[in-house]
């Protein structure tokens, strides 16, 4: 039972199918009310008809009862009711019209209250169904028990197959509803189909496929839109991936083919070879790979999101204490306002800044300046140098992996070309930007993160 019930749940319907049962349950709840009012409107007219006609024939019959308390038969003076019948208090027919005239008194109850007549639906042998109008009567010679009833034989006879019309057409009514819904939903989640087909096909291998985008412009065509630019962010993705993946071989290559061929040559003729200078050439490449494989943590985890925690730090005495802690090649003048609180993790931006520095003093001649400023929502850390400064086509490039100008190669050949990669992604961890903005002398990275306003 449970695989059967699972099997039928509507958990586990399609969206065609759960539209189109709550559509037309929907649906026919509003048939069956519509069918069952329609029905008892008819009633209550046919019914209020009979009331209206009963009480004119019950009031003439019992005027005639008080005056002449007659006996034999009655005359039937309303073509409709003709079933009259005069009953004493025992019983006794009286009197009664000749559609009554072989029948004994009427098995209902009489009315208790004098004057005042009762409205029922009675079975009469031979005449079926019929609505019966019974009024207790006072005459000179005692009470009274007067009928007067009218066929309904036809009402009866045809009300089943009303009754029938009415479920056939809520049946037939919820059936179209179902059809017509299921193939409307079927015809709007067409392209859907089209899009998972095409979703299904695209891999790897051929990132650059995209789904159609149907006509006309509405939800699905928005939603083949949202794809499509989602298809492309993550081919912009991947192709980073791939162009990382490569920028990563070709540099961890370089050192460890260096130092395979050292370790090869010195093994050649061992008794020839400074060993302690190949062990100095070898460390060398080691530690250029353990930079290397650091600075790409770094980046996987700043990739990956890893959550890391973040305290609310001064900016300014940051930048005075990490400037403080080392002594560079240039001096380094530092200019901060006070009060400048950012919420951070504070060794990422000592990470930020030691880059910055680094870079500032291999390329400046004289003089490094470091400003931290409030602009605005912002805290703002600027790193200036009195060097060459970096060409305006080359401020995008120098944040790329494992890219460095000719220059940077010439002055520290031991770089990994991460350095403001990190930086960058660092910065845009925390809500902010780093960029290499205009200057007139020198590099100028500007550095923009979220004030604490807390």
């Amino acid at each position: 039972m449970r695989i059967f019930g699972d099997r039928w749940s509507p958990s586990r319907w399609s969206m065609r199918t759960r539209v189109t049962a709550i559509a037309t349950l929907f649906v026919a709840l509003l048939l069956t009310a519509g069918a069952v009012l329609f029905y008892q409107v008819v009633r209550s007219t046919v019914y209020d008809n009979l009331q209206n006609q009963g009480a004119t024939a019950i009031n003439e019959l019992s005027a005639l009862v008080r005056a002449t308390d007659p006996r034999g038969r009655l005359r039937v003076e309303d073509p409709e009711f003709t079933l009259l019948q005069v009953v004493d208090d025992v019983g006794t027919v009286l009197a009664a019209s000749s559609q009554l005239d072989e029948y004994g008194p009427l098995q209902v109850s009489d009315p208790r209250v004098p004057d005042d007549p009762v409205y029922r639906t009675v079975r009469i042998p031979n005449e079926g169904e019929a609505y019966l109008v019974t009024q207790r009567v006072w005459t000179p010679n005692g009470w009274r028990i007067v009928h007067a009833g009218t066929p309904i034989r036809e009402f009866a006879q045809y009300r089943g197959l009303f009754i029938g019309l009415l479920t056939a057409v809520v049946v037939l009514g919820a059936a179209a509803v179902a059809y017509t819904v299921s193939v409307a939903v079927r015809r709007a989640l067409r392209p859907v189909r089209v899009m998972s087909a095409e979703l299904a096909e695209i891999t790897g291998r051929a990132p650059e496929r995209r789904v159609s985008v149907p006509q006309p412009d509405d939800e699905v065509s928005e939603l083949a839109e949202s794809v499509n630019v989602t298809l492309s962010r993550l081919e912009d993705v991947l192709d980073r991936q791939r162009g990382f993946v490569a920028d990563v071989s070709h540099e961890l290559r370089s050192p460890l083919t260096g130092l395979r061929v050292q370790l090869e040559l010195a093994l050649e003729h061992p008794e020839d070879e400074d060993w302690p200078a190949v062990a100095r050439a070898a460390l060398a490449d080691a530690d250029r790979l353990q930079g290397i494989v650091g600075d790409l943590l770094i980046l996987a985890k700043l990739g990956a999101g890893v959550h890391v925690g973040r305290e609310r730090v001064d900016l300014g005495a940051l930048v005075r204490a990490e400037v403080l802690r080392r002594t560079r090649r240039v001096p380094v003048e530092v200019d901060t306002e006070e009060g400048v609180m950012v919420r951070v993790t504070p060794h990422h931006l000592v990470r930020v800044l030691t880059n910055l520095l680094d870079n500032a003093e291999r390329h400046a001649a004289a003089r490094i300046w470091v400003t931290v400023t409030a602009d605005g929502s912002h805290a703002v850390l600027e790193v200036l140098d009195d060097g060459a400064g970096i060409a305006p086509e080359d401020r995008e490039r120098i944040f790329w992996r494992f890219h460095r100008l000719a220059e940077s190669r010439e002055l520290d050949r031991g770089g990994t070309g991460l350095g403001l990669t990190i930086s960058r992604d660092i910065a845009r961890a925390h809500g902010g930007s780093l960029v290499a903005a205009d200057s007139d002398r020198g590099a100028r990275f500007v550095l923009r993160i979220p004030l604490d306003e807390s």
